[in-house]
Parts: structure tokens; C-alpha cells; sequence
């Protein structure tokens, strides 16, 4: 189970940081920033940038459209994702579930964070 949790977080991330790069601005320096932290039953991954003139939304794009499916997708492997902006731009975060099991053979199903920070 957990070996999917990385492939799911693994998609998010390329898909976050390929809207990064088509639809924002970088942050200074010319630079985009991944992150991710976990715990025992999440990864949350996060990609800033400088922001741009929209806010990045799920869409609903026709069947013949090539492209503007990506945050849908996002939206669908995820139990949570938002955006949050700061002085510097702006940092769009997933969570995506990865319960592993503990020693007894166990889920290990701890709280997740619901305000999509990470440190």
C-alpha cells in the first residue's frame, strides 16, 4: 500500500510542478521549490512559486481537451490539497494517504494536518 502512496505523491508532484512551470512565475532567484514532509499515515508535497495571475483551480475540460485535466487528477489521489500565498508567491500542497503498518501487523492511521503547512 505504501509503495502506491509514493507513486500517487511521485504524480502529484510532477503534475504540481509542471503547472508551476507553464502557468507561474519563479521566485526569486529563478527557482521553484519542492517539498514534502511525512508521517506515519500521510506524505504532504508542496510547490511554490512567484505566483501568478490566476489561482489554481480544478477544471472541468471538455472530452477533447489536451490538456487542463491535472489538478482533477490531484484532486482524485489526494485526501486534501489547497493554495496558500505569501509576501513571496505562492505554494499550491497535497496530502496524499500513506498509512504503512506498524510492528503488530497493524494500519498505522495517525491524524493528518489540515492546514496544509509544512515546516
Amino acid at each position: 500500500m505504501f509503495d502506491h502512496a509514493v507513486a500517487d505523491a511521485a504524480l502529484v508532484i510532477s503534475e504540481l510542478l509542471s503547472n508551476a512551470i507553464l502557468h507561474a512565475y519563479p521566485l526569486p532567484g529563478e527557482r521553484l521549490q519542492v517539498a514534502w514532509a511525512m508521517d506515519a499515515s500521510s506524505v504532504e508535497v508542496a510547490v511554490s512559486d512567484g505566483g501568478s495571475p490566476t489561482v489554481p483551480r480544478a477544471g472541468h475540460p471538455s472530452p477533447s481537451s489536451v490538456s487542463g485535466r491535472g489538478l482533477s487528477i490531484v484532486e482524485h489521489l489526494c485526501k486534501t490539497w489547497g493554495v496558500r500565498t505569501d509576501d513571496v508567491g505562492l505554494t499550491v500542497w497535497a496530502v496524499v494517504a500513506a498509512p504503512r503498518f506498524n510492528g503488530s501487523g497493524l494500519l498505522t492511521d495517525l491524524a493528518w494536518r489540515t492546514d496544509g503547512g509544512l515546516p
